[in-house]
């Protein structure tokens, strides 16, 4: 796309409340009291329901050290390294890795031991090991769940088995947690819990299809900022909705009367996961030649299990909803709930697609005129089919620019000044110059 005009830009006015929530909830793990849990409980904040547990995601608390303190990020890392785990790991890992064996969190404050290790099952092989060393430094009960997934077109029979298996492992970690810490488990706030992830998911489409507008409401480090409320970062769910509602009404007034992201609009360009943490200012970078992000699969995870309907709209994709399709009555119906959808994670398969070819239809939706896409050395969950997608994206006629770095939380082996030559040389051979310097 490429365009002389200029859009009228007005900051958010949703903005104030983000950050406090975002406070809310960063003061809730740092009052770190009862029992503490290294992991990631997954979409639905399952652990708030025994009210003395408290979960520490890896994710954003690695993430949040590479973003404040790229020096104490640094000795966290060297801290694992010398323990033998070396660079080919998750940056989010070593980062919390590294604070556990320095004894010391990004502020300064002693380490908070961790009483249990929940890792968060996932298609990234790390994340279901990074508990192993939290589990092995102060021995602690550690639970793991399988991630099942498949390729290919829908099958019911194989669905029912794998979400069977599933709602087995949360069950049975969630009557563990009851017997070992003597716990009770809120069975109603957790069906009230999965009712609310259900209406998010709802908002989350809406945010995605109204992103798809040109020009765009939003752009990508906004997308980050509020996709985390209400899924890494835990709050009251009521107040997580009404978030929500507000945020999708302010972006549809801004669709509505032509509010962008960047006045100077004329390339759209999409990432496919998270970036550097510590590199954020190469969206604003960027902006100097009217390149906007419309975001990544990554940030709009929100959304839920997502498709395309026949006109390239997102959509829901076609499984089993919570409201209209279950009971919501025991513990087990809102676990049962919780693993409807047996295929995995949105956008990494739609029927008969495989994941090269889903971020063209990504893409497609976004109106995107480039793709930047990194070739993170750590994860395998990160790098996997990366070539392939920019084949597969070129050939639909989308430019592709690959990097290469540690992980979004390692900046060790990534050559910043490099990767801004690159981004010049990438734009510049698409008839682009800066509008601004």
């Amino acid at each position: 796309m490429m365009s002389d005009q200029r859009w009228e830009t007005r900051p958010l006015e949703i903005w104030g409340k983000a950050k406090e929530l975002r406070a809310k909830w960063q003061a809730s793990i740092d009052n770190k009291g009862g029992l503490l849990a290294h992991g990631n409980t997954g979409e639905v904040n399952w652990a708030v329901c025994f009210p003395a547990l408290t979960v520490i995601e890896d994710n954003p608390a690695g993430a949040m050290i590479a973003a404040v303190s790229d020096p104490f990020a640094r000795q966290c890392r060297l801290a694992s390294e010398v323990r033998g785990w070396g660079r080919e790991l998750c940056g989010y890992v070593l980062n919390c890795w590294g604070a556990m064996f320095l004894d010391r969190e990004v502020d300064g404050s002693p380490f908070a031991l961790r009483d249990m290790v929940i890792p968060f099952p996932d298609v990234c092989d790390q994340h279901t090991m990074r508990g192993q060393q939290a589990m092995d430094f102060s021995p602690i009960p550690r639970w793991g769940g399988d991630y099942t997934i498949y390729q290919g077109p829908s099958n019911p029979e194989r669905d029912k088995i794998m979400v069977d298996h599933k709602t087995y492992c949360h069950l049975k970690l969630l009557n563990d947690i009851e017997c070992i810490f003597g716990q009770k488990f809120d069975d109603e706030q957790f069906i009230k819990l999965v009712k609310a992830r259900h209406l998010l998911e709802i908002y989350g489409l809406k945010l995605s299809q109204l992103m798809t507008n040109v020009p765009a409401p939003l752009g990508q480090k906004e997308l980050y900022s509020f996709y985390t409320l209400g899924m890494l970062t835990k709050l009251d769910p009521d107040e997580i909705l009404a978030f929500w509602k507000e945020l999708i009404d302010e972006v549809q007034w801004r669709v509505d009367n032509h509010i962008a992201a960047l006045a100077t609009e004329r390339y759209r360009w999409i990432e496919a996961h998270p970036p550097s943490w510590h590199f954020l200012k190469y969206y604003r970078y960027m902006e100097k030649y009217g390149a906007v992000c419309v975001g990544s699969q990554y940030s709009h995870m929100m959304g839920g299990p997502m498709a395309l309907d026949e006109n390239c709209n997102f959509c829901h994709r076609d499984v089993p909803r919570v409201a209209e399709d279950f009971p919501l009555e025991t513990r087990e119906d809102g676990v049962r709930s919780h693993y409807y959808d047996a295929r995995g994670p949105q956008f990494w398969k739609i029927d008969e697609y495989i994941r090269p070819h889903t971020i063209c239809e990504f893409a497609k939706a976004l109106k995107a005129d480039g793709a930047i896409m990194p070739l993170w050395r750590a994860g395998v969950g990160c790098a996997l089919f990366r070539k392939e997608q920019a084949l597969e994206l070129s050939r639909m006629g989308i430019r592709v620019l690959h990097y290469e770095g540690n992980q979004p939380g390692d900046r060790t082996d990534m050559d910043e000044h490099r990767f801004i030559d690159q981004l010049d040389t990438w734009m510049e051979s698409q008839g682009l110059r800066k509008l601004e310097d």
